[in-house]
């Protein structure tokens, strides 16, 4: 087995200027399968690259005159006044980017102070990784099982830890084809505690016996499993069509969380941008809506708001963070994004969030891929 060195910064960033240029500055301080793991996604990592490219779909008009001054970021949810409404997407084993893992990061987003997601696949468990939060709100992501044993266990756990909220994984029933890692011979050297403790104590069987790449069923009644088992709210996690609102609704769901896994597992599937506004208009504002995959820029952050976005949920940049600076290379992450939708909110004329949500984006008429569905204009190109 390859040698295994993470990150044990932990500091102000220094040279970096947007999310982009930490994605570089990460990969030089990182093991090349951890970053591998992180950044890569599958396939021909089509879906990945254009989860950010499909941004550049709509446009923010700026408006002029609108009398707005020092705009307001902050936003109220589930009772919850955050700094904004970026949270922080779950992702697995964030030992990967720093040996503080999980601890760092969850005090880097309470410094920030918004909702923190723990993943099934954390490298602490939970009560550390609630410890580090010192009371922001947790979520936590649940990969539902084959063992029914295991998902109690597991809820149990959650609801002791006064978790708010379980947020299902629907998108990855079967892994996704992630080349890069096979090239790399990339197996997880950390932990997961929170999956492989009753493994270990109580089934005697395997980690990838239970979650690994075997199929698995999943369908609606688990969504009222876990919400009648649990009592708390669910939200189903990488639902990228309109047709899937309904019977998800109907089932208990809490929340939509549109995502398509940041492009890895379904590749060639559709930008999770390109679908928000669409399962947005399905939803009708009956639950609330959580958008993540390609945010990088303040005005990735505006452009989901305005399309049907509560929450914009914060994933690589901020473990590319983590690996460089630890906690406070997360809150940097987020602060970096903060100020950059403050300059968009002050051009676009919006003070509050609240006139994001009520902002029309505008086509991008210079883009081909909007005008491929228009052939008296593609002859422009």
């Amino acid at each position: 087995m390859t040698e295994f060195h993470t990150s044990t910064a932990e500091g102000l960033i220094s040279n970096f200027y947007n999310t982009y240029d930490l994605e570089e500055m990460a990969q030089k301080v990182m093991p090349k399968g951890a970053f591998g793991y992180v950044a890569s996604g599958a396939g021909d990592m089509f879906t990945l690259r254009e989860n950010i490219r499909s941004f550049e779909h709509k446009l923010i008009v700026p408006h002029a005159l609108k009398d707005v001054e020092k705009p307001d970021v902050s936003t109220t949810f589930d009772g919850n006044q955050l700094t904004s409404p970026m949270i922080m997407a779950p992702i697995a084993a964030h030992k990967l980017a720093n040996e503080r893992g999980e601890l760092a990061s969850a005090e880097g987003v309470h410094r920030y102070n918004t909702i923190y997601s723990i993943s099934s696949y954390s490298s602490f468990d939970l009560p550390d990784v609630t410890k580090a939060l010192q009371g922001t709100p947790e979520w936590f992501q649940f990969y539902y099982s084959k063992d029914d044993g295991i998902n109690r266990h597991i809820m149990d756990r959650v609801k002791e830890q006064g978790i708010k909220a379980i947020i299902l994984t629907a998108d990855a029933t079967v892994s996704g084809n992630r080349e890069t890692d096979a090239r790399n011979g990339f197996t997880f050297p950390v932990g997961m505690p929170i999956v492989e403790e009753y493994l270990a104590q109580q089934t005697g069987e395997s980690l990838k016996s239970i979650y690994g790449s075997a199929k698995q069923k999943l369908s609606t009644k688990d969504v009222e499993n876990i919400a009648s088992y649990s009592g708390l709210p669910v939200y189903v996690k990488g639902v990228e069509s309109p047709e899937d609102v309904e019977p998800l609704l109907a089932a208990g769901a809490s929340g939509i969380w549109v995502s398509n896994h940041g492009g890895r597992q379904l590749d060639s599937g559709p930008a999770s941008f390109d679908s928000l506004s669409l399962i947005s208009k399905a939803v009708d504002k009956r639950v609330p809506i959580v958008f993540d995959s390609g945010i990088r820029r303040g005005q990735h952050v505006f452009k989901a708001l305005a399309s049907g976005a509560d929450l914009v949920a914060v994933g690589r940049p901020a473990i590319y963070g983590l690996a460089l600076g630890g906690a406070i290379g997360v809150e940097q992450v987020f602060n970096q994004l903060t100020a950059e939708l403050e300059i968009v909110m002050q051009l676009a004329g919006t003070q509050t969030i609240a006139d994001i949500k009520n902002f029309d984006l505008r086509d991008n008429p210079y883009d081909p891929g909007v005008l491929s569905n228009d052939p008296a204009r593609l002859k422009l190109y």
